[in-house]
């Protein structure tokens, strides 16, 4: 298999237990971790929004429920590939503790933040003992260039100022 087949969105190959599944939705990707057996471990904002609406429900949760649900549930009319993409910089703790981490997740309430505690972070969490998030980091790097691009504009006095209504 080459490296190429092992990211392909039309054939993901068959995932193995604890490999990171990535969900292409629209705007953004969702991540769940394969537990076998078809199921995978992922989580979802409390209120139980369907999928496809997930992405505008999560902006504004604070909690998910973990869940186990069948891949193709999660995945629905979406695309998905299988995603160690971490791999090289940190080590996947052994499987056998990866499903042992997971299984006693199952049913748990988190906190949920779209930037430092999101789907991808928890699941890296469980395959890596690190969360980690390379899209919330783009996230948070792109808040950082706007807010400094206010700054400059700001400073060098290019955006309007406030209209002030005289007496």
């Amino acid at each position: 298999m080459s490296v190429n087949d092992c990211f392909s969105l039309t054939y993901p190959h068959n995932p193995h237990p604890g490999d990171l599944i990535e969900v292409f939705r629209p705007c953004y990707q969702h991540w769940a971790l394969y537990l076998g057996d078809g199921y995978v471990i992922n989580i979802v904002p409390v209120d139980g929004i369907r999928s496809s609406f997930t992405s505008a429900k999560s902006v504004f949760s604070t909690k998910a429920l973990v869940k186990m649900q069948l891949l193709k549930d999660v995945v629905g009319n979406d695309t998905y590939r299988i995603n160690n993409k971490y791999d090289t910089t940190y080590p996947p703790l052994p499987v056998e503790e990866v499903i042992q981490r997971s299984e006693f997740a199952i049913g748990q309430e988190v906190a949920y933040d779209l930037l430092v505690n999101n789907c991808e972070h928890f699941v890296t969490l469980l395959r890596y003992g690190e969360g980690v998030s390379e899209q919330a980091n783009r996230a948070i790097d792109t808040i950082g260039l706007v807010a400094a691009g206010i700054d400059i504009f700001t400073f060098l006095g290019l955006l309007p100022k406030r209209q002030r209504t005289k007496y």
